[in-house]
């Protein structure tokens, strides 16, 4: 099967079953959604909205975390992975926010990723959710299903480069939704050490889909 092919056959399915599909994650502004990208860096989102309520709380706006004192929010996220780096990362982005970017998120991918903690990934989700931009965050489960289904080549070794051939194929407007679209797929069907290919909706374009199956 031809790689135009395979993206022909599961972009055609997802736009069908899921055409309005976005993040998981629970946020009621720009700034609390980059809060919440940084907090799920290797944890679940369910973890990730266990814990923002009450950090929220505490801490609405950039103004009210950049005030806060790192052990102040290390005790509100302690249940995430790496709650010390993320606190210090908190508390230095809504600083960097305020005084740099006047107490509003930056929309740009350079200066989203001059802020502490936030990566090509996170400023992508920002560009994609916050700002409706054509952007495509590459994350465990879009770099792991990518490779796995066929969407990309395998020496696509990074998630740029994954994040780039991607792009070749998906139409600029459309990569937000493809992103969640693949990420979900990751999430709850084509996981990492046990893919349920019984229940594979897009299985006939899946270039790994024999390999895994009896």
């Amino acid at each position: 099967m031809k790689r135009e092919e395979r993206y022909e056959i599961i972009l055609r399915h997802f736009r069908k079953e899921m055409p309005n599909v976005t993040t998981e994650l629970n946020f009621g502004s720009e700034f609390q959604l980059l809060v919440a990208v940084m907090l799920s860096a290797q944890c679940t989102d369910k973890r990730v909205n266990m814990v923002t309520p009450e950090l929220f709380r505490h801490y609405p706006t950039a103004e009210a975390m950049a005030e806060a004192e790192e052990g102040e929010i290390f005790e509100l996220v302690k249940s995430v992975s790496y709650p010390n780096s993320k606190a210090k990362h908190l508390a230095e982005m809504a600083r960097q926010i305020m005084t740099q970017f006047g107490g509003e998120v930056p929309q740009t991918l350079e200066e989203l990723t001059t802020l502490p903690g936030v990566g090509r990934k996170t400023a992508n989700v920002m560009l994609s959710v916050a700002f409706g931009k054509g952007a495509m965050p590459v994350d465990t489960h879009v770099f792991r299903v990518s490779h796995r289904i066929g969407l990309v080549n395998e020496n696509d070794n990074t998630p740029y480069k994954v994040e780039k051939r991607l792009g070749k194929y998906i139409a600029q407007e459309e990569l937000g939704l493809a992103h969640h679209w693949i990420l979900l797929h990751g999430r709850y069907i084509c996981t990492a050490r046990k893919p349920h290919c019984e229940q594979c909706p897009i299985s006939e374009a899946c270039k790994s889909y024999k390999e895994l199956t009896p």
